[in-house]
């Protein structure tokens, strides 16, 4: 099984500080909101949810610098929130304002 690809347009709720892990590499949480309309079963659905998303290296970096209420085109994958838990959150690998 390979495949685990998200392209999301949302919303950046919040993010925190930019910290670093202990090998020194950037690293940024933040919260995400998205609002579509979705087809299911054949009829129009209306959509929302908020999502956590985690950054590494230099896009956590860029993402750092964007403000809060910005629509944001994120693409990376999903995983665990964290290494132990089980909440999931889109770990971001690209980003495009919209």
């Amino acid at each position: 099984m390979q495949a685990n690809t998200v392209t999301l347009d949302a919303r950046m709720r919040s993010r925190s500080d930019l910290r670093f892990t202990p090998a020194g590499v950037p690293a940024l949480d933040f919260e995400l909101d998205h609002e579509s309309t979705q087809i299911e079963a054949g009829a129009e659905r209306r959509v929302a949810c908020e999502l956590a998303g985690i950054a590494i290296g230099p896009v956590a970096k860029k993402l750092a610098g964007v403000a809060p209420g910005a629509a944001l085109r994120c693409r990376g994958f999903l995983a665990r929130r964290y290494r132990t838990g089980v909440t999931v959150a889109l770990h971001v690998n690209e980003f495009e304002l919209q």
